[in-house]
Order: structure tokens, then sequence, then C-alpha cells
């Protein structure tokens, strides 16, 4: 396996992890932990992996909301998004709630964050 697939593999198994030891990593890639270390200070470059250190939690792991070969919003453009939802009506409002629903990580229903907005509106009208 040439490098670059192996570093394609390590962000793929780190993205369904989470986290893992470079120790595991090491053994599962048939590789030394240098290699490994190497691997990850490459990738680390491009993409939001850290190494965590102390403990059994010592190891390598990802940003909360990567997911490698999946796009989503990061934490703070679902923020964003959800405060402009709350300034849209009708068929804006459902497009923006399924692009929210489809490409943002652990996030609450649109409408939950401008369900009273809307109540107010439609109260007033």
């Amino acid at each position: 396996m040439s490098p670059i697939e192996r570093r394609q593999r390590l962000l793929e198994a780190l993205s369904m992890r989470r986290h893992d030891t470079y120790g595991n990593l090491a053994f599962e890639f048939n590789v030394s932990k240098m290699t490994i270390r190497r691997d990850i200070e490459y990738l680390g470059c491009s993409y939001p992996i850290e190494t965590v250190h102390g403990g059994r939690h010592s190891g390598v792991k990802v940003a909360d909301w990567l997911h490698h070969n999946k796009k989503a919003f990061t934490p703070k453009e679902s923020v964003l998004l959800r405060k402009l939802c709350s300034q849209l009506e009708g068929e804006d409002f459902d497009t923006m709630n399924s692009i929210l629903r489809r490409f943002s990580l652990n996030i609450s229903d649109c409408r939950k964050d401008c369900g009273s907005k809307m109540h107010l509106d439609n109260d007033n009208q």
C-alpha cells in the first residue's frame, strides 16, 4: 500500500472511530508508530486531527464535526444558518430547514429555533 493510500485509509478509520492509539493504528496498517505519527502530522495540515496526551485517552482524535466523505456544516456554520432561518417564511423556510437537516450534524430542527417567531407572525396576520 502506498503512503497516499495508507493516509486515505487512516483518515477513514479515524473518521469512523473518532479516536485511536498510535499503537493500534500501527498494528492495523502494519507500519511503525513513527510512520503513523508522520502520517498524522501530514494529515493534520489539511484535517482537524489532534494528538491527545495523558493516560488511557492518549492517542489521536478527529474533530467532532469531521465526517470524511460526508459534506457537513461546522457547528458555527449551523448556528449562523439557524439564525438566518428565523428570518425566513414559507417555502424559503422549508428549503433552509431541509438544507440544515441534510448537511448539519447533531442539530435540532430549525422549527424549534424559529417556531415561536412563526407562531407570532401567524397570530398577527
